[in-house]
């Protein structure tokens, strides 16, 4: 006779410490800051940087491991002894590296075998291990094999980005960023600009400005060879591109089942020359070096305070310094680099001179 009483509740002991181990990280650390980019005071419009690369593991993307593992774990998806895997070249494996190995778990990344060196030094640091793909498009499937294979789970940024965080608050980056500016001149901004990569940033900050009922746009930058505007322009969550972004961290050939459409007010394409000479501009302002997601954030964020200005409308708007930039040294910041992937930056450079010169944005 079959068993009809299947008791598999066992001990909570690994998940009420893992959970306690995520949120004591979190407890020891202060928020991130906001920044003041400086603009002339008789522009009478203020731009603030929410400076993500200020976590432990260096980005933005670490307030979504976070909410990955405490997501994954509260599903009882992740438990003692499970290995991670996730498609991911970049920042989120480096994050996720870190908070498997807090929790004493094996993580895989898996990435194209064109990944540079520095980035697989990063991940390795933090006790991850990374598995090559020939074909970038097949880092999905693979994931997904891994995970069978070894009886593990495949964290999928792409897919539970947005549903992994609390977007009503909870210290999300939105109820950060609105609690830090309460005491400034313009506390409610005319605008908030981010990128998309798995859309869940986006989708976040779009969803608590609706719940909050704040009366603040919510402005999406895209780069080249994204398909994230296409899809939004064209209502169309199907539409494919044929190769990545130059822009790491943000930008993707297909739209991701996390990007949030209904969310956004505005999108603006923003070419890979500007991303990059806004991220060098940015970091001769600033004294630091930014990566190219922050430089794309900066054009759109330029963009809609030019116009601001030329209505004469007071205000601020606010974007995310999203990781720093020496993880670009050989890319953006490499003058032979930017001339090998036939990117010219003196229209761009030009544009953002002026910028800051006059207020009037030039850009075509």
């Amino acid at each position: 006779m079959a068993d009809l009483d299947i008791d598999r509740r066992g001990s909570r002991e690994w998940v009420d410490n893992a959970v306690r181990l995520i949120e004591a990280d979190a407890q020891r650390s202060a928020d991130t800051h906001l920044l003041r980019y400086p603009l002339p005071t008789s522009w009478n419009v203020q731009l603030y940087l929410k400076d993500e690369s200020t976590h432990i593991t260096g980005s933005l993307k670490h307030r979504l491991a976070r909410s990955l593992f405490l997501y994954a774990i509260c599903n009882g998806w992740v438990t003692e002894g499970t290995t991670v895997i996730e498609a991911s070249s970049g920042s989120t494996a480096v994050s996720e590296a870190y908070f498997a190995h807090l929790l004493g778990l094996e993580f895989v990344a898996v990435m194209p075998a064109s990944t540079s060196p520095a980035k697989i030094a990063l991940i390795e640091a933090q006790g991850g291990k990374c598995h090559f793909v020939t074909d970038p498009s097949s880092i999905y499937a693979e994931s997904h094999r891994l995970a069978v294979d070894s009886g593990g789970h495949y964290m999928d940024q792409f897919t539970h980005a947005e549903r992994a965080t609390d977007w009503r608050g909870n210290n999300n980056i939105a109820e950060s960023m609105f609690t830090q500016l309460q005491r400034e001149l313009h506390p409610i901004p005319e605008w908030v600009v981010v990128g998309a990569g798995t859309g869940g940033t986006s989708a976040t900050i779009g969803r608590y400005l609706r719940y909050q009922k704040m009366d603040t746009g919510l402005c999406v930058v895209d780069p080249e060879n994204s398909v994230f505007f296409d899809g939004w322009a064209k209502g169309d969550p199907l539409v494919k591109g044929q190769r990545g972004s130059r822009i790491e961290g943000i930008g993707r050939p297909r739209i991701e089942p996390s990007f949030v459409g209904q969310v956004v007010d505005r999108m603006i394409k923003v070419p890979d020359a500007g991303s990059i000479a806004a991220a060098r501009h940015a970091s001769m302002v600033l004294g630091r070096k930014v990566g190219g997601s922050t430089g794309t954030n900066l054009w759109g964020a330029f963009g809609l305070i030019a116009e601001m200005f030329a209505a004469g409308r007071s205000g601020s708007v606010v974007t995310l310094l999203c990781d720093g930039g020496e993880r670009y040294s050989n890319t953006y910041y490499d003058d032979a680099w930017v001339a090998g992937e036939g990117i010219d930056l003196t229209g761009p450079t030009a544009v953002l001179e002026e910028f800051s010169r006059t207020g009037a944005w030039t850009a075509s």
